[in-house]
């Protein structure tokens, strides 16, 4: 299909200092969890970027010291040759498509704990790590600043030598440079300190150092923050950041601009719609006439192209988007934009590099498997057959399985209990704030639509016998899992409470049955949905208190960056909190609780309790045709196979993968399901870690 016009400012050339974007597509320097551990898996998915029409492309940042290391996040780095030879792994695929490269230079101050290369961490001052590690920084005395800008100097050479064709001055996010920054933070009394001007030194030499190094071949590029502090959601807390700003418009050839708030720039969708940053950018367009580049989460190309007319900025920075689907800009240009798998704002792309694991994405399962397993999120492997398929369960799982079945030529019947499709996404899509989970459901629905070899039946509930009589060649379960309402002790499940007490779960709000008086939520379970169902219940009027035997509330959200915003709403909403706290029993009046260090008890008045605890597989029909063999699965006049969260409950991102996985192994050749092990080769063997000066 031909582009539409009203997307042409999208796909315009635009210069960046001595080289040119090819469009206005500008993936962001973003983390991957692979960093230099993983040199090709970062080089495939990146090339992939690339190839689905991403002008710019910049890897993860780059540590330019070993006192500057991130372990267990696996940054990149630019440490020595042999970080050269892997670098030219990502830019040449990169290259390949037409696109360009950038990398961004990283000092992280008192953000690096150093723990594993145990080199003494340097910032502007003796301060504690901010991270929160019980390790504090040296006061860095001009010899170190010297040694740090001839630092940055080699690693910006070894960037130009590596391929890339942007090269950063990364000054905000807490790291060194915007430390230096700092009004608050800049307590120095030398030339680096005290006023604007002195405090922006170090940033104006590298600026002019890194462009008299490599700016007749990099464009320079400075990655800084428009706000000075953080403030309310869409108020701009400026301070010094216009002026100072406009003291350094015109050296870089690019300004990426971000702001103070990382919960905001990378928040989830529940707490921060598409373009959240356009408040904060207000004036920077009219200090600096060089390039500027910024991100919301764009997925509709309506408000890309606004974001361009209205001078908000000149280039669609993107990380996520770019994740969940890396052929965006390609679909785009080519008129498929209802084609596009949109980021639902889940951040667990996120929680890859806080974790220090390779990328996932709940929208794009191929995401972090470009290299090791070799999928492509647009092409799938022909049918090995003309085998059909009968998939049982139309929810993530299922709906994948038979998308991508269905895109590799088989024959598909999709048998759905209910009237609609969904499951667990289309549920959890009408708790608060969790509406663009519905997207997971919406592009897999709207692609099978267009597959005439793809059946989907509603209102079908299907027994052992039923299977049998379909007649199909394969067979997978998707029929997902149930929340229970009895608690995990660490060994065993428990009962707490009596046949006859109001003991409700997830699924019994999801479906509307709501308590009707005072309520206790208790979150076992540490992801969002503990604080998703307080929140629902607290909508309708009656007092709630969530409990939780951790600490913090939450606790796995930290990874995703949104256990801060979580407990901040229910705050909001009057929603007490019983932390570290365990229920041993609910009598129907009462909850007994218990401290999850002491054992102390102490009693609360409830009428009812929501258990957000655990859940079990919905595998009945599993167990029915294993019987129907004797136990035998081999027996059986077709393969089986459960997958999802009828195989074992987990996040949606896992149910999605296990059917993409599904569906990609079914009749694949053994060796076609080998996963390669990704080390760098140097001329001296294996090197497994880039450790030098």
């Amino acid at each position: 299909m031909p582009r539409d016009p009203r997307y042409d400012p999208l796909f315009e050339p635009i210069d960046i200092g001595p080289v040119t974007a090819p469009n206005r597509f500008y993936q962001v320097p973003h983390c991957t969890g692979m960093g230099w551990l993983r040199p090709r898996m970062v080089a495939e998915m990146r090339g992939v970027k690339a190839e689905g029409g991403w002008g710019v492309v910049c890897t993860e940042y780059n540590s330019i010291h070993p006192t500057s290391d991130d372990l267990p996040h696996p940054s990149a780095s630019l440490w020595d040759q042999s970080d050269i030879a892997a670098h030219r792994l990502m830019t040449d695929k990169v290259h390949e498509y037409g696109a360009l490269a950038g990398a961004e230079l990283w000092y992280g101050g008192a953000r690096s704990a150093n723990l594993l290369t145990r080199d003494v961490p340097m910032d502007i001052a003796s301060m504690p790590h901010m991270s929160g590690n019980p390790f504090q920084t040296r006061a860095m005395d001009k010899t170190d600043i010297r040694n740090l800008r001839r630092w940055h100097l080699d690693a910006a050479l070894r960037a130009r030598d590596a391929g890339f064709d942007i090269v950063y001055v990364y000054a905000t996010h807490t790291y060194l440079l915007s430390n230096f920054l700092n009004p608050k933070i800049n307590q120095r009394s030398d030339e680096y300190g005290g006023s604007l001007k002195n405090r922006i030194r170090l940033v104006r030499e590298l600026i002019e150092e890194t462009k008299e190094a490599v700016g007749d071949r990099c464009a320079v590029a400075v990655r800084f923050a428009a706000d000075e502090e953080i403030g309310e959601d869409g108020v701009p807390i400026h301070g010094e950041r216009r002026d100072m700003l406009g003291l350094l418009a015109e050296l870089p050839d690019l300004w990426d601009i971000n702001i103070a708030n990382y919960a905001l720039e990378m928040g989830v969708a529940r707490f921060t719609a598409e373009a959240a940053l356009e408040p904060y950018m207000d004036y920077v367009k009219s200090v600096t006439s060089k390039p500027v580049v910024t991100v919301g989460r764009f997925t509709s190309p309506d408000t890309m192209v606004s974001q361009i007319k209205r001078g908000i900025t000149d280039l669609i920075g993107a990380a996520r988007p770019s994740i969940a689907d890396p052929f965006l800009p390609r679909k785009i240009n080519e008129g498929l934009q209802d084609d596009i798998r949109e980021c639902i704002g889940c951040n667990v792309c996120y929680s890859g590099d806080s974790i220090g694991v390779p990328i996932r994405c709940t929208q794009n399962p191929t995401m972090g498997e470009e290299w090791r397993r070799g999928w492509h999120p647009e092409h799938m492997p022909d049918k090995a057959s003309d085998s059909s398929v009968l998939i049982v369960g139309g929810g993530p799982t299922g709906l994948e399985a038979a998308r991508a079945l269905g895109q590799r030529g088989y024959k598909v019947m999709l048998a759905e209990t209910g009237t609609e499709l969904g499951g667990r996404v289309t549920r959890e899509a009408a708790l608060p704030g969790l509406s663009t989970y519905a997207r997971v459901r919406d592009y897999r629905v709207q692609q099978l639509v267009q597959m005439s070899n793809v059946e989907i039946f509603y209102d079908s509930p299907l027994g052992a016998q039923d299977v049998i009589d379909v007649g199909a060649d394969h067979v997978a379960l998707a029929t997902g899992a149930t929340w229970l309402t009895q608690r995990w002790t660490g060994q065993f499940a428990e009962d707490v409470a009596p046949p006859d007490a109001s003991l409700l779960t997830p699924d019994d709000i999801m479906a509307g049955r709501m308590p009707d008086g005072p309520t206790l939520v208790y979150d076992e379970d540490g992801y969002y949905l503990g604080g998703v169902i307080a929140e629902a219940v607290r909508a309708t009027g009656v007092p709630v208190t969530l409990a939780t035997p951790s600490d913090v509330v939450s606790e796995w959200a930290g990874n995703t960056s949104e256990r801060w915003r979580v407990r901040t709403r229910l705050q909001k909403l009057g929603i007490a909190l019983e932390l570290a706290q365990e229920l041993s029993w609910f009598d129907g009046q009462a909850a007994k609780l218990s401290c999850s260090y002491s054992g102390a008890e102490k009693s609360l008045p409830f009428e009812h309790v929501v258990m957000v605890t655990h859940r079990a597989p919905n595998d009945a029909l599993w167990h029915d045709l294993l019987a129907m063999a004797d136990g035998d699965v081999d027996a059986l006049p077709f393969t089986l196979q459960r997958i999802g969260d009828c195989e074992a409950p987990t996040i949606i991102a896992a149910a999605v993968y296990s059917g993409h996985r599904y569906a990609r192994e079914l009749e694949a050749e053994p060796h076609l399901l080998h996963d390669r092990v990704d080390v760098r080769q140097t001329p001296d063997g294996v090197h497994l870690m880039p450790f030098g000066q």
